[in-house]
């Protein structure tokens, strides 16, 4: 079957010889003529071949193509026919008939390219001529574009682009035609850049051929990622793979590696990188499009989808093949690399003239590669230089834009040759055409600048930057003639930079930590957020662009960190040794960023056999690193050193631009040079740094001084190689050469020794060499200087010649050199530095740039993305956010709100992410100055508020960064509470936030907010209240209710708080870091009431948000306690006058310990704080009575079982006396402001400190706590922290911690409990009873019943205190709380109280008042229910006489079970013994005392049962075990004082229950008499006890008024005195009468009030002598030690401290203090000069009725009363 193809072929002979034959020149049909023909021949001559063969295949493509391509050579043929050959050729061409595998293909190829660039024919009219030169451009892309036209030499191409340039520039043909040819280059250039990619090799190759050296740029070459499709070279896989120009997918995506950031991504392995690849077809689509002959269709159509692997193999085997094939042709890419110029000529606008093909007959064909490719890249470069008058607009255009398709087709930078252009004149040229006025050609140099920048900055580091400040001067220039569009232009331009991965942190790295660079980032920056504030107010697109950047930082950091935070997630998961997760951890933490590159370059190294190319290291095996820093990746240290180090060498260099010696010492002593100076050292300075004066350089190194550093600066060249001019030509551009000849003399003598070392040695001696140089420098002045020129004619070759003769030792120079160097100085000035102007000096500017990037300074390092994130945010968040927080002010289009929002909330997390509190602060300030909070009135503060919607976003804002990023926040807290605060006044706050824990409210829970009224602060309370009432009435019918618009907006306003919820902040609190939360905390503490910013509401509110957060986070609060408790004392102890804010602090207090005390690590603190209630004013105290009665009763319900310590009781203890009976809290406590008066502030019966050390604590205003501790075990001060009483000073001062947790104890303190001294011979328990409040005495005892009825709360520890409370709450029970009621004035509770305690009136009415409407329960007064308080005492005192008879009874099995629990304790001295006699001292005897105290109770019931329960008690079992001594002292103690009490009036209106009470104490007394008669007669003190007995029978005899006294009394006494006597008490066998002393004194004393008794008991008896012993007793002195209840006689614990006192200072009797008048009571010892020195006698008694009667009931103190009363501890 014949080949379809063929046919194909025989069609279009047919067509194009029809139309031959048509043409009116060859009419004749005769077939001679058709042989004739030339044309015509060879057609009939193919037809013949064609007959006979039945593939295509069998015959070469020369030989069906040579017909067709005669016709369009020929010049004969008219346009039509030439067009009709031209489609045939390009239908070939497209239906791929030629067979790209075949060896005549390539000659075909080049036949073709030439015939179709050099067509002829007869032009007719302009269009079809065109239509024919549209044909030729068809024919020569589809040539170029199919698979064979790989085939094509360098010369073809070149001469196929420059028929189509020729066509483009031909300004007389249509545009239509213009733009086709447009088009066809474009396809061209980006098919010939595409392949250009996987050229390298051979410009490898050639570099190879040419130089001796090995490679240093050699590019690898790996397989898989740089190899594109082919090099051309005849392969059959490659061919029949049809690699073509659809194939560009994987040379774009492999060898722009740069294009896809600079990280190695994990596919760079694999080969192609995906994601490229996709977009890169997608580039090309369009050109596919273009080819609507559909010769793609030929192509297998497995190819765009070609696998990676796929490609590999077939370039692989291309790619081995290249070398052999190189090898061959040598001659002709070597001619066309060097004499390229010649290949193409420039175009002018005229056309291009056409070269011959340069092909010889049997040549071999070498397929195009990188000459063409240079070629057609330079002229491209040439097109857009806009100082070339030849180059018009269009064609810098045109120039331009094909540059940009190269660019983005191809990494350039792969081609050595390529990257030498387009480092000088390609840059050079963009930068020229930045500054023209033509926008479309600004725009388009732009967008090429963009494309180098993005993909091979490391090869320009100098270039991007002169061009990044080209744009900023841009941007900033002030000129009206600018175009607004060239400013945007430019910035969008930086923005697009600042996108690209890693850029910004490139800038920062090579030119802000570079010496010698500017400051690119920096000044970027500031130039951008100066931007970004518009002048005028106007937001233009320009601010907004340069936010734009300032953000891209910004996102790009965010991203980062968002990235690492996943990965620290996934961290532990993976941890794989390929390189790409090596990049994926480093960008974790910028620690490991070193080890990061260092392990990529060795991989790199490792893997060179299979060459894996990465993106760091295009060009070179490993990236090459800057000499200034230490490693690939410098830590954040080194860079802020250079960076400091670069600030002082821009000082130094300014200084020695003005006078050099200057500069240089500056350095010296910033240690930037060495001390004594280094020549080489310095000489390289002078070298390396730009910013010096070249003019100050020269004279530096030419001054004789230095001759040393001359030679070392010469010695910085490398003169290797050079010719002498070249040299100095260098040499010269170094400094400005001064005008004097000695010195120029000096300069050239060491540049030549330099030079003649450097080479060898050439010429005859050195001053051969020296005149040579100054001859260059004689014939550069001549040639260029106008001066000289004015005069002389310029010096001819001849003539330089002649000057030379004979100067080379006596011989001359060579000629040829004199020649190079004479043409080399005559077209090329050498320019001196300074001189320079316009273009010779930006000619000189640029050399100078392009030798330094040469040098080691134009390294430019790749980071990995996120590598100095931390740096860059530090320096970029100022101006970030200002320029954010401006555009947020002034913008109103919703999406650049939302920028500015996402903007806040990137920096908040970077902040957060690097910790960074000082940034978050900042943010938090800027953003809650937006939510209005702060700004606007209350009154106005909803509607404003809520019909802002930029308020809103601002406040969520706020709101949400606290609770997602708290732990950083540190100043910001204080922003938002006052936010807070502004919500809490205007009630936007959500209830739960305002509502708060009360323990005296019914619902347990208050509203701080409370109705608002005009503060009558001088009214009273009552006057307020209707104030209140009236003024709301007539504020309400004025504002006649709020409009809709403002309730709509408060709505709003409402519903954008709750969306905030601000609760959050409390609850979640116990997540923040302890850092932040002790800021949180300040905050709230710094808002205390004062006359301006807050009122009491506010601190209330405050402190009620800090309890919570305390609560919130019981597990640490140890950490915070200090600081919390401060703030309670500050606002409790600190108080002026009683408020609501006192009140929330109190009940704060206990409601912290309440929920604390189960903390064991902090409850001895909370309850040590607790003290901070006793050391407010009394006055305050009794005002919070009510909330800390129920307080107490709350916290010792949940938490009793967590006291433990005996401080911490007395703690309670002492508060709940304070609150239930109005003691008045312990004087040590109560802060005193004056410091001078300090113990006139003491109560009376603590008269005096100065026995104690802390004399020194009144000056220095604070107690050392071991000072404390000792004063407590001695006079039951209280103690406190030391921070507690500094307060006074205000000054904090902060103990060591540990004084406050573990309380040392003293060797002083002992369990005897710190009670405070205590008359022991009254039942009262002697202190000063305030005035108290009727509930909260209620709740106190039940407080106190709760722990006495639980015996498991009874401590050794609690057990005295508990009973001296109950004592306490039974005097003031006692007879209904008679003292508080004489004390409470009768007007409201509150004026009256605050009357007494304060002078100031006007401080009455409090603002309490407002509260009137909700706060009923909390006036805590005692008249709402008049009627109850009678009864209710009642019940408190019948509850307190039950308790203690509990007690009592309970007490002998209390103390042996402790007694037993201690029984493997050693030291004595804790132990508690069980023995009758502590449980006489500390229990029974206080218990009993306060019984009695209640038998003296005004109200019968109450005195009946008392009475009852001391009987009960006084005859219970227990008891018995006590000894004589105790009986004694429960005479002394209970019974005596008691019946004294009851001598007085107790009860005026109860006449006759009284008489019954003194019946029945009388008859109680007789009854304990004789009970323990038999123990007591041992006492050596029993005629005194007996003859008190008798006296108060006597007094009793006379109390009463009616007669019941007067027949109970006698019995009992005829009781007593018949036993006695059956007891033989009164015998003595001694005595003359047989009756003792006794008997006598005894009957003395009846006779005095019962004369008749004797009589009737015992009549026999008469007693003599009574006379004598009455005046001799009388005379005697009372002697303490016997008349004191003694134990067993040791005298030493009867009288304990009178030897070792001083001496009062008081005269004991007659100072006694007010309140022991008041009854009697037994505290005063009776002394009088009679005492002194008397010798005591053994049986002491008192017959002086006077005495007794003076004294009062007889066993008294007699030792002097000591100084101190704290130190004497109980007696007995």
């Amino acid at each position: 079957m014949v080949d379809k193809n063929i046919y194909i072929v025989q069609g279009e002979i047919n067509t194009v010889v029809g139309a031959i034959k048509r043409n009116a020149r060859w009419n004749t049909h005769t077939h001679l003529d058709e042989e004739r023909d030339p044309l015509l021949h060879s057609f009939s001559l193919l037809k013949e071949v064609l007959n006979n063969i039945t593939e295509l295949s069998e015959i070469e493509p020369n030989v069906f193509l040579r017909p067709f391509l005669e016709v369009i050579r020929s010049e004969d043929t008219t346009g039509p026919i030439t067009g009709l050959a031209l489609t045939s050729v390009n239908k070939f061409l497209s239906y791929a008939l030629i067979d790209p595998s075949h060896e005549g293909t390539a000659e075909g190829m080049e036949n073709m390219a030439d015939a179709v660039t050099h067509a002829r024919f007869v032009g007719t009219d302009p269009a079809s001529d065109e239509v024919v030169l549209m044909k030729i451009l068809q024919v020569l892309r589809t040539l170029l574009l199919t698979p064979v036209g790989a085939h094509l030499t360098n010369e073809s191409v070149c001469e196929i682009m420059q028929s189509c340039f020729r066509i483009c520039f031909e300004m007389r043909l249509s545009e239509l035609l213009r733009k086709s040819a447009e088009h066809t280059l474009v396809d061209m250039v980006q098919l010939l850049f595409t392949r250009a990619g996987g050229m390298s090799d051979s410009s490898k190759w050639k570099k190879q051929k040419r130089s001796p050296r090995p490679p240093r740029h050699a590019t690898k070459v790996s397989p898989g990622t740089e190899q594109p499709a082919t090099n051309g070279t005849v392969m059959p896989s490659n061919i029949t793979d049809g690699v073509t120009f659809i194939d560009a997918p994987s040379p774009i995506s492999s060898g722009n590696s740069e294009n896809t950031s600079s990280a190695v991504s994990p596919a760079t392995d694999s080969g192609l990188e995906l994601s490229s690849q996709t977009t890169s077809k997608e580039d090309l689509t369009d050109l596919d499009q273009v080819n609507s002959l559909g010769f793609s269709a030929a192509i297998p159509s497995s190819e765009p989808s070609n696998e990676g692997l796929r490609v590999e193999k077939t370039q692989s085997a291309s790619v081995e093949s290249i070398p052999e094939v190189l090898e061959e042709c040598t001659s002709v890419t070597e001619h066309s690399d060097s004499a390229s110029v010649h290949d193409m000529d420039y175009v002018n606008p005229r056309g291009v003239r056409f070269t011959q093909s340069s092909q010889k007959e049997g040549e071999t064909l070498v397929p195009y590669g990188l000459p063409c490719i240079r070629e057609l890249f330079r002229f491209l470069i040439s097109l857009t230089n806009p100082h070339d008058r030849h180059n018009s607009e269009v064609m810098i255009h045109m120039g331009l834009q094909l540059l940009t398709v190269a660019l983005e087709s191809a990494p350039v930078a792969n081609c050595q040759s390529l990257l030498g252009l387009l480092k000088d004149e390609l840059c050079r040229h963009l930068f020229q055409l930045l500054s023209v006025e033509r926008l479309n050609l600004y725009a388009a140099s732009l967008r090429v600048c963009f494309l180098l920048f993005e993909s091979m900055r490391e090869h320009l580091k100098f270039q991007l930057e002169m061009y990044i400040k080209k744009l900023m001067e841009i941007i900033t220039v002030e000129n009206p003639k600018m175009p607004y569009e060239m400013k945007e232009m430019a910035l969008e331009a930086i923005v697009q930079l600042w996108r690209i991965p890693s850029f910004v942190t490139e800038l920062y790295i090579n030119y802000d930590c570079d010496y010698y660079c500017s400051n690119l980032f920096e000044d970027l920056t500031k130039l951008l957020s100066k931007n970004a504030f518009p002048v005028s107010g106007q937001l233009y697109t320009t601010h907004l662009l340069s936010l734009e950047a300032l953000l891209t930082v910004i996102d790009s950091t965010e991203a980062h960190c968002q990235a690492k935070v996943l990965s620290n997630i996934h961290q532990q998961e993976k941890e794989v040794v390929k390189p790409s997760t090596e990049t994926a951890s480093s960008t974790k933490e910028p620690s490991n960023s070193e080890t990061f590159l260092f392990n990529i370059s060795i991989t790199a190294l490792s893997k060179t056999e299979s060459s894996l190319s990465l993106s760091f290291l295009a060009e070179k095996n490993i990236p090459r690193k800057p000499t200034r820093f230490s490693c690939l990746l410098p830590r954040t240290q080194e860079l802020m050193e250079i960076k400091s180090k670069k600030k002082l060498l821009i000082t130094g260099t300014e200084q020695f631009n003005q006078k050099p010696r200057k500069g240089i010492q500056f350095l010296q002593e910033k240690n930037l040079l060495a001390i004594p100076m280094d020549n080489n050292e310095v000489a390289q300075w002078l070298r390396e740094n730009p910013r010096l004066d070249k003019k100050m350089i020269g004279e530096f190194v030419s001054d004789r001084k230095n001759i040393d550093l001359l030679e070392s600066f010469v010695g910085t060249f490398n003169f290797q190689g050079l010719r002498l001019d070249e040299a100095l030509r260098l040499y010269l551009e170094a400094f400005r050469l001064p005008g004097e000849a000695p010195v120029i003399h000096r300069l050239l003598e060491a540049f030549t020794e330099h030079w003649r070392k450097s080479n060898g040695s050439p010429f005859a001696n050195s001053d051969a060499c020296f005149a040579l140089a100054y001859a260059v420098i004689m014939l550069n002045t001549d040639q260029h200087n106008h001066n000289v020129r004015k005069q002389n004619v310029p010096m001819t070759l001849e003539e330089f010649r002649k000057n030379l003769k004979g100067v080379n030792g006596g011989k001359d120079f060579e000629q040829d050199i004199l020649e190079d160097m004479y043409h080399a100085i005559k077209n090329d000035e050498i320019v001196m530095p300074e001189e320079q102007t316009g273009l010779v000096k930006e000619n000189y500017i640029w050399n100078v740039l392009l030798h330094r990037g040469a040098t080691d300074e134009g390294i430019f390092l790749h980071v990995p993305p996120g590598s100095y994130d931390h740096d860059l945010f530090t320096m970029t968040w100022g101006p970030t956010i200002a320029a954010l927080s401006y555009v947020f002010d002034k913008s109103l289009d919703e999406t650049i709100i939302q920028k500015a929002i996402s903007g806040f909330r990137k920096c908040a997390m970077i902040s957060a992410h690097y910790g960074l509190s000082d940034v978050f602060d900042n943010l938090i300030i800027s953003l809650c100055k937006f939510t209005a909070l702060s700004s606007e009135s209350i009154e106005n503060l909803p509607s404003v508020f809520g019909s802002n919607p930029k308020a809103h976003i601002a406040a969520k804002t706020v709101f949400h960064l606290a609770h997602r990023h708290g732990d950083i926040l540190r100043e910001g807290w204080k922003n938002i509470m006052e936010a807070m605060l502004q919500l809490f006044r205007a009630e936007l706050l959500p209830k739960a936030m305002v509502e708060v824990e009360d323990f005296v409210d019914p619902n347990g829970k208050i509203s701080l907010q409370r109705e608002e009224t005009p503060s009558n602060r001088g009214e009273s309370t009552v006057l307020s209240f209707v104030s209140w009432l009236t003024l709301s009435g007539t504020e309400q019918s004025g504002m006649r209710g709020p409009s809709t618009e403002n309730q709509e907006a408060k709505r709003m306003a409402l519903e954008c708080i709750k969306q905030c919820d601000p609760e959050k902040l409390i609850t979640e609190s116990k997540f923040l870091q302890l850092e932040s939360l002790q800021e949180l905390m300040k905050a709230l503490i710094s808002v205390t009431p004062d006359e301006e910013t807050y009122d009491e509401e506010d601190a209330a509110f405050c402190l009620e948000m800090l309890l919570r957060i305390v609560l919130e986070n019981r597990d640490r609060v140890g950490c915070v306690w200090q600081a919390v408790r401060d703030h309670l004392y500050h606002l409790c102890v600190h108080a002026l006058e009683f408020c609501f804010l006192v009140e929330r602090a109190v009940v704060g207090l206990l409601r912290l310990a309440i929920r604390l005390l189960r903390r064991e690590e902090i409850s001895a603190q909370v309850l040590l704080s607790l003290r901070i209630l006793l050391m407010m004013k009394p006055s305050m105290l009794s005002r919070v009575s009510h909330q800390v009665a129920y307080g107490l009763h709350e916290l010792l319900k949940t938490n009793a079982a967590n006291i433990h310590s005996g401080d911490d009781w007395y703690t309670l203890f002492t508060l709940l006396e304070c609150i239930g009976s109005g003691v008045k809290p312990p004087p040590a406590l109560q802060v005193t402001a004056r410091a001078d008066n300090d113990t006139g502030a003491q109560s009376d019966s603590e008269i005096s400190l100065s026995y104690h050390p802390s004399d020194v604590s009144l000056d220095r205003g604070y107690t050392s706590d071991s000072e404390v501790y000792a004063d407590h075990s001695k006079q039951g001060k209280m103690h406190r922290s030391v921070t507690d009483v500094d307060v006074v000073n205000s000054g904090w001062l902060v103990v060591g911690k540990d004084d406050i947790d573990s309380p040392k104890p003293m060797a002083g303190l002992s369990r005897q409990g710190p009670s405070p001294l205590v008359n022991q011979y009254s039942l009262t328990v002697g202190l000063d009873l305030g005035p108290h409040d009727t509930k909260s005495l209620m709740k106190c005892v039940e407080s106190l019943s709760f722990i006495v009825r639980d015996a498991a709360h009874v401590t050794p520890e609690n057990f005295e205190l508990c009973v001296k409370t109950i004592r306490i709450f039974v005097e003031a029970s006692l007879n209904g709380g008679y003292k508080s009621q004489e004390k409470r004035a009768k007007s409201h509770k509150y004026d009256g109280k605050a009357n007494r305690f304060k002078k100031k009136p006007k401080e009455n009415s409090l603002r309490r008042s407002r509260a009137s409407s909700q706060h009923q329960s909390h006036s805590h007064s005692d008249e709402e229910d008049d009627e109850s308080v009678p009864a209710s005492y009642h019940t408190v005192s019948l509850q307190l006489l039950d308790l203690m008879h509990t007690l009592h009874t309970r007490a002998a099995t209390i103390y042996s079970s402790w007694a037993e629990e201690q029984r493997h304790l050693e030291a004595a001295g804790k132990k508690i013994e069980a023995d009758s006699q502590t449980l006489w001292s500390n229990c029974w005897c206080p218990l009993l005392q306060g019984i009695a105290w209640l038998c003296c109770d005004a109200r019968r019931q109450v005195r009946m049962q008392a009475l009852t329960y001391l009987q009960r008690a006084l005859l219970v079992h227990d008891l018995q075990a006590l000894d004589a001594l105790e009986w004694e002292s429960c005479f002394n103690k209970v019974l005596f004082p008691l019946l004294t009490k009851l001598l007085e009036n107790v009860s005026p209106a109860d006449v006759g229950g009284m008489e019954e009470t003194r019946m029945r104490a009388s008859t109680l007394l007789s009854k304990v008499f004789l009970q323990h008669l038999s123990p007591l007669l041992s006492l050596t003190t029993f005629a005194a006890l007996w003859l008190t007995i008798l006296d108060f029978m006597d007094k009793y005899m006379h109390a009463g008024s009616s007669d019941l006294l007067l027949e109970a009394i006698p019995e009992s006494l005829k009781n007593m005195l018949l036993v006695m006597d059956t007891a033989g008490i009164f015998h003595s066998a001694d005595s003359r009468t047989g009756y003792s002393d006794l008997w006598e004194i005894t009957w003395e004393r009846i006779d005095c009030f019962l004369p008749r008794l004797r009589d009737e008991l015992f009549k026999q008896t008469v007693i003599q002598g009574t006379q004598g012993w009455g005046i001799a007793i009388t005379a005697l002195p009372l002697q303490a030690r016997s008349l004191l209840p003694g134990r067993g006689g040791e005298p030493s614990s009867s009288s304990p401290v009178g030897s070792s006192t001083r001496p009062s200072p008081m005269s004991p009797v007659t100072d006694v203090p007010p309140h022991m008048a008041q009854s009697p009571l037994i505290l005063q010892p009776l002394a009088s000069p009679l005492q002194v020195g008397v010798p005591p006698m053994t049986l002491p008694i008192i017959l002086n009725p006077a005495l007794i009667e003076a004294t009062s009931p007889v066993p008294l103190l007699a030792t002097a009363r000591p100084t101190d009363p704290m130190t004497t501890s109980e007696v007995n």
